[in-house]
């Protein structure tokens, strides 16, 4: 079969690749010039990189491991010491590590809480722990039942301390979801958490050692060409033809720089797009449908990523850290973690903003402005001396709708990848799957796709709209 996949993150990457695998002829059309979407990186004057967001990946992201071996790429990951680090507000330049023992799951994370005497009081700890277990005893069906209350709505109920929230789970949620507490549905970090506690590498942090564009796109891109697909970049889908029976028949793509539109047409067709791409693309009378009428209930979160290159180096930790700031959320330097970034001589900090819903539409010079004052606290003996740190450039982009902004109840809006219509399918990390708004979740979605898309094959594109979904959740 032929395949028509709009869109080249990684959702629409992983469905073009098991598609190939699986002898089918994908062809993948990207709306930009650079691949990757919610993953992608860009070249500055000076040869220097920068992305669109700080991408850390988790011994528990088993689909992306799994990509990864599949293309025979898994040397392009650098495994970090398996610790997590977090700054203290409160003792500028002080950092506080959970430093994970090489011992079994769940009794390495334990153990790692049970050292930690900087964050947490042995009160606490004992709290916590009780507030945890039934997340862990009960598993993914407690946590997916959970998604009715805000995750610090859920700490409240199991009576666990609030001071847990103040130094973890805040630092924690916005890493995960880019929003605090109060707004995050407690069944995202519980699902992390789940599978930190079952995985002995489970939060364990890679870094690649170079650009997501080059290192992880790019040997997708071949993979996919030297088994017969096809990527091509500046294709913008501009709509979705329809046949009488409303299913598709083809897609139309906005002509760039002066060329006429095409149409596209292929058996199959797949929306790899984020949720509110798609929603403004969702044909008028597929817009009369329940499955459709949900994307109406997620949207993307704003995100901002920050590049600070600096005149000398700031610190030499080859880790994420969580900020525990108001403004930022987890931050690297870059000159350390990334080969390719490598500098013994300077720093280039990439820093999360989140939330950032009152940042977006501020000027980069602010968002600047207002990150420095806070590098003054997790970086004092280099911008509290006489003889500061200084900027040498920077780079702020902009994700006005990132991954879907998980608040409570959303999981009932997440749509399955296949859809009422015999030949459309979505990929992406807002369609349901266990793992969320993440790398690993656009990864898996793409796999679940094409599966679908596999198992499907027999039915004759044009046969109509099928039956209705039934709503999640539902028997």
């Amino acid at each position: 079969m032929r395949v028509a996949i709009a869109g080249a993150g990684l959702a629409g990457l992983a469905c073009a690749k098991y598609l190939v695998d699986a002898g089918h002829t994908p062809v993948l059309l990207e709306s930009r010039d650079v691949l990757g979407g919610l993953v992608a990186a860009w070249k500055d004057e000076d040869g220097d990189w920068y992305e669109t967001g700080l991408h850390a990946f988790f011994g528990a992201y088993p689909n992306m491991l799994q990509l990864l071996k599949e293309l025979g790429i898994e040397d392009h990951l650098q495994w970090k010491e398996h610790t997590l680090i977090f700054n203290q507000p409160d003792k500028p330049g002080v950092l506080s590590r959970f430093d994970v023992p090489d011992i079994p799951a769940p009794v390495n994370v334990i153990m790692s809480i049970l050292r930690n005497n900087d964050m947490l009081s042995w009160n606490q700890k004992i709290r916590f722990a009780v507030g945890l277990l039934p997340a862990v005893v009960r598993g993914q069906k407690y946590v997916e039942d959970m998604d009715q209350y805000s995750l610090l709505e859920w700490l409240r109920r199991q009576g666990v301390d609030e001071r847990v929230n103040t130094d973890i789970f805040i630092a924690a949620s916005k890493a995960l979801t880019f929003i605090n507490p109060d707004e995050v549905s407690a069944t995202i970090p519980l699902t992390a958490l789940n599978r930190f506690l079952q995985e002995r590498y489970g939060s364990k942090i890679a870094f690649l050692d170079g650009s997501p564009t080059e290192r992880l796109c790019q040997p997708m891109v071949d993979y996919i060409c030297d088994r017969g697909g096809e990527v091509h970049l500046q294709k913008p889908l501009k709509q979705i033809l329809l046949n009488e029976d409303h299913t598709v028949k083809g897609f139309l793509i906005r002509g760039l720089n002066g060329a006429d539109d095409e149409v596209i047409t292929a058996d199959v067709y797949v929306g790899a797009v984020s949720v509110d791409v798609m929603k403004v693309l969702t044909p008028a009378p597929w817009k009369a449908m329940p499955f459709f009428q949900k994307l109406e209930g997620l949207e993307g979160v704003p995100v901002i990523n920050l590049h600070l290159w600096f005149d000398r180096k700031l610190t030499d930790i080859d880790q994420l850290l969580f900020s525990r700031s108001d403004l930022l959320s987890v931050y690297a330097d870059m000159s350390n973690t990334c080969r390719e970034y490598a500098n013994p001589d300077r720093s280039m900090l990439e820093l999360v903003l989140a939330p950032a819903q009152d940042w977006i539409d501020r000027s980069d010079a602010d968002i600047v402005d207002a990150t420095l004052k806070e590098l003054q606290n997790l970086f004092p003996h280099h911008f509290g001396s006489a003889n500061p740190a200084k900027l040498l450039k920077y780079q702020v982009v902009k994700t006005p709708r990132s991954v879907y902004k998980a608040i409570p109840g959303r999981q009932a809006y997440r749509p399955s990848q296949e859809t009422p219509i015999a030949n459309f399918y979505l990929a992406g990390s807002y369609t349901m799957q266990r793992y969320l708004g993440s790398m690993e979740g656009a990864v898996l979605s793409g796999k679940l796709a094409a599966q679908a898309i596999v198992t499907n094959q027999q039915v004759a594109p044009g046969e109509g709209i099928k039956p209705e979904l039934q709503p999640l959740g539902s028997s």
